[in-house]
């Protein structure tokens, strides 16, 4: 592996990017690089308070910007690319959420229309206390306030599409996207299957913190400065977004249905299970029917995404995955504090 550089982007109001695929890369990287992206929230930083109606101040399709995209030398379709989340620190002292009039899980939808009336629009300002670790809720319609913990994500973050493919952002599927998923936090490797020469990755959509489910379809949604290293594997493919942890190995299903989401999931960890242990397929997908759990990212966006998880304590002997790639950025970002 080449010695590491450290590369530091801060894309411009005009450089920000709303699909993946379609865009000339804005680095080069390589194996091993660490990079410090600057990412803008969903909102491209237009809503600050409550008078500032998503609606009114953000411009469809100018929603979900991300950062990038990078192309990361010598990854090539066929190879998988493993991003590790070193580091995810809110920009600002503020985060913003909302409801929007015909979005998120308990509102009709154009997917689901009904006679009643949409939701208000209603934005939501959060306090963040990086000293502290909380993210202060405060009512809208009551004095009530309460702090949360602080926990940093990245929402979308992905590689380009295949086929010449340019898809939103706000869609997660095969390549990432908009994965919203608290899962996707600092110490977290995320693997990625390369579609096209250079992988171009690209990344965005910080969220303070989020529930499972993003049930409103907004998470807290900040700006962020998000320091990641990558390293590319040759030879491998990776179907479906995998991620892994110090504990745990987890797939990641996109798809409507929602029970479709699951089985892509479920099918992608039991397949897993087995090639990392040896295990028999039903044996496999057995031990994950009772060992595992299926934290759900997002019931909003154009796919759902739900997640496969087992604790890797409780599998026989697994080898390490990638002969041990989430280890070696573990220790690699540890060396970056």
């Amino acid at each position: 592996m080449t010695a590491m550089d450290t590369i530091t982007y801060r894309p411009a109001r005009d450089e920000l990017a709303y699909t993946f695929g379609g865009r000339m890369p804005v680095a080069h990287v390589r194996s091993g690089d660490i990079l410090q992206v600057h990412t803008e929230d969903c909102f491209g930083g237009l809503v600050r308070g409550p008078a500032d109606l998503p609606s009114q101040v953000c411009r469809m399709p100018y929603l979900n910007p991300v950062s990038g995209p990078f192309f990361v030398e010598d990854a090539e379709p066929g190879d998988t690319l493993a991003v590790h989340l070193a580091a995810i620190e809110p920009a600002r002292d503020w985060g913003v959420s909302s409801t929007f009039p015909h979005f998120g899980a308990l509102t009709s939808t154009s997917h689901t229309a009904t006679l009643q009336p949409p939701l208000e629009e209603r934005v939501w300002v959060y306090d963040i206390d990086r000293q502290a670790g909380t993210v202060r809720f405060h009512a809208t319609a009551s004095d009530h306030s309460i702090d949360l913990p602080l926990d940093p994500m990245i929402g979308t973050i992905g590689v380009a599409p295949g086929g010449f493919e340019a898809r939103s952002t706000i869609v997660p599927d095969l390549h990432g996207g908009n994965l919203d998923t608290p899962e996707l936090r600092a110490g977290t490797t995320l693997y990625l299957g390369v579609n096209v020469h250079g992988a171009m990755l690209a990344l965005g959509d910080g969220h303070a913190r989020q529930g499972e489910g993003e049930a409103c379809g907004v998470g807290v949604e900040i700006a962020t400065i998000t320091t990641l290293t990558v390293e590319v594997i040759k030879g491998v493919s990776t179907a479906w977004p995998r991620l892994e942890t110090d504990r745990e190995i987890i797939s990641i299903g996109c798809a409507r249905p929602l029970e479709d989401a699951y089985r892509i999931a479920h099918r992608d960890l039991v397949a897993w299970t087995s090639q990392l242990t040896g295990l028999d397929d039903l044996d496999a997908y057995q031990l994950v029917s009772q060992a595992g759990r299926a934290p759900i990212g997002n019931v909003c966006d154009p796919n759902y995404t739900v997640l496969a998880t087992v604790d890797k304590a409780l599998l026989p002997q697994p080898q390490p995955v990638h002969d041990g790639v989430h280890a070696r950025q573990r220790q690699r970002a540890a060396g970056l504090r």
